[in-house]
């Protein structure tokens, strides 16, 4: 962890915090949805993470699948809002948040997956039927359910 959410940490230690971020849902031509394997909690997930000051959220997205993915996102289209009591989460190493995370679509990209940050053990393609709930980290599973059916 860098940038604004450390410097956070490092004055709130592990007491609940709010976090805003961006993340992407990237989907190929076949329809398939690129997740990752998240190495905190071993469950799947899609890029994101916490906007920085002053940082535009479609800048933090595009920033997130590159650094994550190694993905470039040519067009960003806005998917939904994540938050609430469901998008609330304890990492495994105690630090807490309530999430506000702004999702993107992104379905024109360029690039080939690739682990880059080492926040993902592994990257995978999806077929929409082939991804269970139970899969996915908690809190961003209001959007996947969202998604699913949006479809």
């Amino acid at each position: 962890m860098t940038g604004y959410m450390a410097d956070m940490r490092k004055l709130v230690g592990h007491r609940t915090i709010l976090q805003c971020a961006a993340s992407v849902l990237c989907v190929d031509q076949a329809g398939r949805l690129l997740l990752g394997q998240r190495a905190d909690n071993r469950l799947w997930g899609y890029s994101g993470g916490s906007v920085e000051i002053d940082e535009p959220v479609e800048d933090c997205a595009r920033r997130e699948l590159l650094e994550e993915m190694g993905l470039t996102a040519e067009r960003l289209d806005f998917f939904c809002v994540n938050s609430g009591p469901e998008a609330h989460y304890i990492y495994p190493n105690g630090d807490e948040v309530s999430n506000i995370e702004i999702v993107y679509l992104c379905r024109d990209f360029r690039g080939e997956p690739a682990c880059r940050d080492g926040e993902m053990l592994r990257l995978q393609w999806f077929r929409p039927e082939e991804i269970d709930l139970d899969m996915i980290s908690p809190p961003i599973r209001p959007v996947m359910r969202k998604y699913l059916s949006y479809r």
